[in-house]
């Protein structure tokens, strides 16, 4: 099972409004979870609207910049990591160019180290997620110019 894959059940889940779900095929084994307790995950990839208002004014700047900012998200629940050792250098940068394979961070799971792939094309504008920190399904990890 590939990332499309998994992406393809988040929007099952969506679609159904699921807030788990649970497989086992051929030894591989996962489970899809909506939120932690009462905070549900946000996969949105739009800027939220801007409210008309005073305070609406000083963050329309920020909201068109961000609003052209395409997310890598976690597709699990794991352990970020930027770079495949300690020692080694990150995965991608501020400023990389990336395109849909290049592999931007690895995501600790169960004792399994899984390669996140940018699955988009740009360059990278921000690293959202901090190293060696707990990440949630959908959390932003990158953003992508």
């Amino acid at each position: 099972m590939d990332l499309k894959d998994i992406k393809a059940l988040i929007d099952l889940m969506k679609k159904n409004d699921l807030s788990v779900f649970e497989m086992e095929k051929d030894g591989f084994r996962i489970k899809l979870q909506k939120g932690l307790g009462d905070q549900p995950i946000v996969m949105s990839t739009t800027a939220p609207a801007v409210t008309n208002g005073p305070a609406a004014a000083g963050a329309a700047p920020a909201l068109a910049e961000t609003s052209s900012l395409k997310d890598i998200v976690s597709p699990m629940v794991g352990t970020f990591y930027r770079a495949a050792s300690p020692d080694a250098s990150p995965f991608v940068d501020v400023g990389t160019k990336v395109n849909e394979d290049t592999v931007v961070c690895i995501i600790e799971a169960m004792k399994v180290m899984n390669e996140i792939k940018a699955e988009t094309t740009g360059v990278i504008a921000e690293v959202v997620a901090d190293n060696s920190k707990p990440v949630q399904f959908g959390q932003v990890l990158f953003r992508v110019r």
